[in-house]
Parts: C-alpha cells; sequence; structure tokens
C-alpha cells in the first residue's frame, strides 16, 4: 500500500509519502511545500494547489491521510489550516485517491503509542519506524510521516471492519 501523509498548512505543508511491502514501511518522498507570506492568501493557496496536484501526479498514491483539523485558541491558524486541508483533500479526489482523517491523538497514538506525545517524541518514532538516518525536519514533514504510518495501521482493521459489513 503506497500513502500519502499530509500536514495542512499554507505557510508550511507537510508531506511524506510511505510505501509499506510486507511489514516494512519506508519513505518515498518527505519534505515540506512552502508559500512566500510576502504574497497575498489567494496566491499563495493557489501555489500550493498546484503543488499538491503535482505532488499527487508524481507519486500516485492509493491513499491520501490527512491530520484533521480541530478548533483551537487561535482562530487564525485554524482557519488557514482548513483552508489547505481541504485543497488536499480536493486535489486528492480529483486524482481518484481515497481521502481519510486522523485527529492528532489518534495520529500520536498509533505512532508512539500516547496520544499526547510530544513532537520530539512523535519526530523520533518516525525516526525509527521508518528507518531514517536521523529525525525528519522540519517537523511538518515529520508530522506527515506519522499521519500516513497512522493510517498504515489503521488500514487493516478498517478493511477487516468493512469487509464484513
Amino acid at each position: 500500500m503506497f500513502v500519502l501523509g499530509v500536514d495542512p498548512g499554507v505557510s508550511r505543508c507537510g508531506f511524506a509519502a510511505v510505501e509499506r511491502r510486507g511489514s516494512a514501511n519506508r519513505a518515498v518522498a518527505l519534505g515540506v511545500l512552502t508559500t512566500s507570506t510576502d504574497h497575498p492568501l489567494p496566491a499563495r493557496l493557489a501555489a500550493l494547489q498546484a503543488d499538491l496536484r503535482a505532488l499527487i501526479a508524481e507519486v500516485e498514491p492509493a491513499v491520501v491521510a490527512l491530520e484533521r483539523v480541530l478548533f483551537s485558541a487561535n482562530t487564525r491558524t485554524a482557519m488557514s489550516v482548513g483552508q489547505a486541508s481541504g485543497l488536499a483533500m480536493a486535489e486528492a479526489a480529483a486524482a481518484g485517491c481515497h481521502v481519510v482523517e486522523y485527529s492528532p491523538n489518534q495520529v500520536k497514538d498509533a505512532v508512539c503509542g500516547y496520544g499526547a506525545a510530544d513532537k520530539a517524541q512523535v519526530g523520533q518514532m518516525v525516526q525509527r519506524l521508518l528507518g531514517l538516518p536521523s529525525v525528519p525536519k522540519p517537523a511538518d514533514a515529520a508530522d506527515a510521516a506519522a499521519v500516513a504510518l497512522c493510517h498504515l495501521a489503521h488500514a487493516p482493521f478498517a478493511g477487516a471492519v468493512e469487509a464484513s459489513r
């Protein structure tokens, strides 16, 4: 199974293409899409949309997994994350990918075994689970990899539940 994990954001949108072969996971692509804060928001969203479209076309994932947007104290941040998330979902759906969302606590629990793990713990577990030489930087890339790994952990169970219906 090939999954594209996305940690949505307008300024920094983390991505990680993770492939599972047997019981082994490997990162095929890992990084961050960025937009310039010097440009107006509509231009930044258009640039992010084009980058997401190109990324999805390049890596051709079966599934795009995103970290679900939760409300926070900073409404402005939540709005921009929601906009980036919407773009990623729309581009994934348009490309024929299955789209799933996971809460931050689900991601941390799947990767670290603890839903309240901090960013450093998530980064270290992503490094270990993917056999990387170092913790992915910036944290947005590590978070995207964690989302992909979360889906890979949940997919067998979700498939079994769906098959039983």
